[in-house]
């Protein structure tokens, strides 16, 4: 089965605190949710069209519990703490077998 990741790319970080609030309760949402931190942070060489600001990446057993993470409570409840905080670009993937 393939894997599902989160791949998240921040354009703008306009208020630190919303990420920092949202930072706090999105690590437990993810874990919850079975998801594995393999990339976060703020070194990013970026190339063609890419901005190099932080980006994350999470890796989840499958695609639908990807999915199914994104939409519990915890991690909405994240995304309410996170609002207007940032502008990013966020995509839930299928990994290839």
């Amino acid at each position: 089965m393939p894997k599902g990741y989160w791949v998240s790319a921040y354009r703008t970080i306009s208020d630190p605190e919303k990420l920092a609030a949202y930072n706090k309760l999105a690590g437990p949402a993810v874990k919850a949710g079975g998801g594995r931190i393999l990339a976060r942070g703020s070194r990013v060489v970026a190339h063609d069209a890419g901005i190099a600001e932080r980006t994350v990446l999470i890796e989840f057993d499958s695609f639908e519990q990807a999915v199914a993470a994104h939409e519990s409570a915890a991690y909405q409840e994240a995304l309410v703490a996170l609002s207007d905080g940032v502008e990013r670009d966020f995509r839930i993937v299928e990994g290839i077998d």
